[in-house]
């Protein structure tokens, strides 16, 4: 039976509207939901193929996958500096309710990078208790958000003379900087700094998949599950081979992790 075809729509949000790509769920009775919630500025472009293919992957084993350009970023509406963390939150949240009014079964938050630091906070405010598939996750939004701080300070570094301040000083201050190419307000960085991952205080107990690309989870990771362990969330850390594909902008894929993430959803709780 051929996969049905993507649906592309346009989402209202507030006062404004994100881009959405759906992927039906090829059977007669979907198996359940994915979000899927994407990464910040060229990490998104860069992700676009391997977040498809693996869209299109889960839709062939059943499940009704919904991706969205999140406020200010892809073909949504806004710009990105109209972007605060709340209202990424906001965006998360209207996807999943969109995803609810299409398909039953259970729901799986799959983020990628700042998406999966995100998806902890949409969980949060979602009434019923999702799943979480997380790719390159982190604990806190700080540990993101400082590789850009420090490669805008190097170029300013490069570009002008020294004694010039630094991209996290310019935020302090009340500057917008640009990060990567992408103008960051002291808001939005403020919101992501602030941001750290941990289980929703309600509800049930669900199913946590942090996968990555290397040799063997860091240890870094296996600090970030802890707490959802210690909630009695069931855990599972991964790590396969592949390409750092949201760091490459010629659109690799990682087969080992799109496997990696079928096999998580197929062992999921039906929660």
């Amino acid at each position: 039976m051929p996969l049905p075809p993507p649906q592309v729509f346009f989402l209202p949000v507030g006062d404004g509207q994100r881009l959405c790509v759906y992927h039906p769920a090829q059977g007669p009775v979907p198996r359940g939901r994915v979000l899927y919630l994407p990464p910040f500025a060229e990490e998104m472009n860069a992700s676009r193929r391997m977040a498809a293919a693996t869209a299109r992957a889960m839709a062939a084993e059943g499940w009704a996958v919904l991706q969205i350009d999140l406020l200010g970023c892809g073909d949504s509406s806004g710009v990105l500096e109209d972007a605060t963390w709340k209202a990424w939150v906001q965006d998360g949240v209207a996807g999943a309710q969109w995803l609810g009014q299409q398909a039953q079964g259970p729901l799986w938050l799959w983020g990628l990078r700042t998406g999966a630091l995100l998806a902890g906070h949409v969980a949060e405010q979602l009434p019923e208790p999702p799943n979480l598939l997380l790719w390159q996750g982190a604990a806190n939004g700080q540990t993101l958000l400082q590789p850009w701080l420090r490669l805008a300070t190097v170029a300013q570094m490069m570009g002008q003379a020294t004694g010039q301040r630094s991209a996290a000083q310019r935020l302090a201050e009340g500057e917008t900087v640009h990060l990567g190419g992408y103008p960051v307000t002291p808001a939005l960085a403020e919101g992501l700094g602030r941001a750290h991952l941990r289980p929703p205080a309600q509800g049930p107990a669900g199913r946590l998949a942090w996968l990555e690309v290397g040799d063997a989870p860091t240890p870094a990771s296996t600090r970030a599950v802890q707490p959802f362990v210690a909630a009695g969330w069931q855990v599972h850390t991964q790590a396969v081979p592949g390409t750092p594909f949201w760091q490459v902008v010629t659109g690799e894929l990682a087969p080992a992790l799109i496997e990696a993430s079928l096999q998580a959803l197929r062992e999921g709780p039906a929660c």
